[in-house]
């Protein structure tokens, strides 16, 4: 079956999707803001925007479940018990978006770039973001419009660490204690999305391989951003990924190759 997987999808493909997993296991280490973002439009360069969308779905799974073993105890529930219901709301909203716009690709594509430069503009402006935050935190009414944000952003594209982050940080939670209700949040959500995804039909086993194939390079995604933390600069990668965002995203929007936008 995983020789089967390999030969159905071409060369384009692994190259894109090798370092998509990468990069999301790099983010759950908590290395490189951008890092997990990225790879929804990534894989969108090469698969249908549902198709790349479920077939990360159960690798994000995977590697939330080694994020919440290790965070197993860290988490605020009293603030996971406002986001979640939230976030609920916002995967079934997004769910019927996506019932709407099946058959529709370019609408899914140029969505999915808009997002990804969502992404690079929130990035820019995120420490004038904190910092006005910083001194009148974000009130519970703020707490369920962000966690439906997150939820519908993230069935979307995967793309939900934006809304929950600008309502949770400015909480004075811990580091641990963030990081750690963060991944029970995100693993939550991941579950809760395969219901729409299994409804829309796009939990397919012949995906089942080659998610297989991927999952393993999401772990060692998660050492390789542990070895990054000491070895290369935050801000160097980050601007790497964002650039790659950005051109990614813009490409999704025109439909053009990245090397004609770069030509």
């Amino acid at each position: 079956m995983p020789a089967l997987s390999l030969l159905s999808h071409s060369l384009d493909f692994w190259v894109v999707a090798v370092p998509a997993v990468l990069l999301i296991g790099v983010a759950k280490a908590g290395f490189g803001g951008g890092a997990g973002v990225i790879a929804t439009p990534l894989m969108a360069l090469v698969l249908p925007v549902p198709e790349a969308a479920a077939l990360l779905l159960p690798i994000l799974i995977m590697a939330d479940i080694f994020a919440v073993s290790h965070y197993r105890r860290d988490l605020d529930r009293h603030e996971l018990s406002l986001l979640l219901p939230a976030a609920v709301l916002g995967i079934v909203l997004a769910g019927l978006l996506f019932t709407q716009l099946v058959g529709k690709e370019r609408v899914l594509e140029v969505g999915v770039g808009l997002i990804a430069l969502a992404f690079v503009s929130y990035r820019i402006a995120q420490t004038a973001i904190f910092r006005a935050l910083s001194r009148r935190p974000p009130a519970a009414a703020w707490g369920v419009l962000l966690g439906s944000v997150a939820g519908f952003a993230s069935t979307l594209a995967h793309a939900g660490g934006p809304p929950f982050t600008i309502y949770l940080l400015p909480q004075g939670l811990s580091r641990e204690r963030f990081v750690g209700t963060s991944a029970w949040f995100f693993f939550a959500v991941n579950v809760l999305k395969l219901f729409p995804y299994g409804f829309l039909g796009l939990l397919g086993v012949k995906d089942l391989p080659t998610a297989l194939l991927l999952a393993p390079l999401a772990f060692v995604g998660v050492r390789l951003g542990v070895r990054l933390n000491r070895l290369v600069s935050e801000k160097v990668f980050n601007l790497a990924i964002y650039l790659l965002l950005t051109l990614t995203g813009a490409q999704l929007i025109l439909g053009r190759n990245l090397l004609d936008l770069l030509l």
